[in-house]
């Protein structure tokens, strides 16, 4: 694996969470803590990614479908998706 490096400035109640977590011994130095971070965070944005694909697929399969749909299945439709989005986001 190829590295490059960076330096980064943190608030400081940051770089005291990362040096609290090499200093438990939970990770072997600062940078795998970073490393670490980046990754869940680059996971995150997947399923983000994932999920704003899979709702313009559905819009798309809506916008061609020939039934008429009535408002009040729009909006049902619409109050999921925003449900399921808001368990997402809080897990």
């Amino acid at each position: 694996m190829q590295t490059e490096k960076l330096s980064i400035s943190l608030p400081v109640d940051m770089a005291r969470m990362v040096r609290r977590r090499v200093e438990d011994g939970a990770y072997a130095s600062n940078s795998e803590v970073i490393r670490d971070a980046l990754r869940l965070w680059q996971q995150r944005e997947q399923e983000r990614g994932h999920r704003l694909d899979a709702i313009r697929a559905s819009l798309d399969a809506a916008a061609n479908d020939p039934a008429r749909h009535g408002s009040a299945e729009v909006s049902a439709h619409f109050d999921r998706l925003l449900t399921e989005a808001e368990k997402t986001a809080k897990s």
